[in-house]
């Protein structure tokens, strides 16, 4: 698998949890200049 498939897998990966994301944050996680990890934290807002 080539760096290039990397790339667009893990783009494809964040499009997906951008998408079902409301309130929060993504914490993309970088070790030697790759994306190793990604963190959602979901937050729920009651009105």
């Amino acid at each position: 698998m080539g760096q290039q498939e990397d790339l667009e897998k893990t783009y494809e990966k964040l499009k997906v949890l951008l998408k079902d994301l409301k309130y929060g944050s993504i914490t993309i996680v970088v070790q030697d200049g790759k994306i190793v990890q990604m963190e959602k934290k979901e937050k729920l807002r009651f009105t």
